[in-house]
């Protein structure tokens, strides 16, 4: 079990520098682009970035979920143990994604009314 952190902790040291490199391939100027933005457009920048990594997370519990039942050879505790991390990731990404749609709702809401 502390392997296998251990494993996709080390994964990702070796995934951040490509992260990093593919923001600045689509953004040349390296900055996200909120300097220059109102507060809420600021604000709905935030939310749908930290909204989309919540998601990436989820989808990679799922992947890693689906692998560890793969690699289960048969064992029923292996099995039950990966349903367990796929139910979980798959109920966190429908919060997620209500999440999301909560806060379109109510920035159009808001938007309609304020004629911001």
């Amino acid at each position: 079990m502390k392997k296998t952190f251990l494993l996709l902790f080390i994964f990702s040291l070796f995934l951040l520098p490509q992260v990093t490199n593919a923001v600045s391939f689509y953004n040349p100027s390296g900055t996200l682009g909120l300097g220059t933005a109102n507060l809420q457009a600021t604000v709905i920048a935030i939310i749908q970035w930290i909204l989309g990594l919540l998601g990436l997370i989820a989808v990679i519990l799922v992947l890693y979920g689906g692998f560890t039942w793969m690699t289960a050879g048969g064992n029923e505790e292996k099995v039950e143990k990966a349903k367990k991390i796929i139910t979980a990731a798959v109920i966190g990404l429908v919060i997620i994604l209500v999440a999301w749609a909560i806060v379109i709702f109510a920035l159009n809401v808001l938007q309609n009314t304020s004629g911001i």
